[in-house]
């Protein structure tokens, strides 16, 4: 990822981050993906009203599909309202899907999306991650230098 498409994202009035994820895993590689929504489901994103919590990605018959994904259903909608959780197709290239399809057929690897954002079109977008999995040590070491980083962001504090 490059500086530019960092601060878009930084700049996105509409970001749903996993927040859990950074926390259960190794970020090997990162991709964005774009995401088909129906019309009442984009609308519930740039409401805020999403969540990634427990999803992951599969690749089926060539075609990259987030699972889990709740997107609550819109206050406005009427008869014709989304379903809250249903899978949703993301858009990648073929050499992108291709690549991560190799690299899931390796044990321990999984695709997990990282955060929802708008782009500067309006346009909903995720970003992914191919991961492996942290042990409990991993974990304890994580909580341990988020800890550390808290106390010296505390003594910084002080100084200023």
């Amino acid at each position: 990822m490059n500086k530019q498409q960092e601060e878009l994202r930084k700049k996105s009035p509409v970001q749903i981050k996993n927040r859990k994820a950074s926390f259960e895993y190794f970020f090997i590689e990162e991709f964005t993906a774009g995401i088909v929504l129906t019309g009442t489901e984009i609308k519930s994103i740039r409401a805020g009203k999403a969540s990634l919590v427990d999803t992951y990605c599969t690749i089926i018959h060539g075609e990259m599909w987030v699972k889990g994904m709740s997107i609550s259903p819109y206050f406005y909608g009427s008869y014709n309202n989304h379903e809250q959780k249903r899978d949703r197709k993301l858009l990648l290239t073929r050499r992108e899907i291709a690549r991560l399809e190799s690299a899931t057929k390796q044990t321990g690897y999984t695709i997990v999306p990282t955060l929802v954002f708008i782009d500067e079109n309006g346009r909903a977008k995720m970003d992914l991650a191919l991961c492996k999995g942290k042990k409990a040590f991993d974990k304890r070491q994580t909580l341990k230098e988020k800890e550390d980083r808290r106390e010296m962001d505390r003594a910084m504090k002080v100084y200023k």
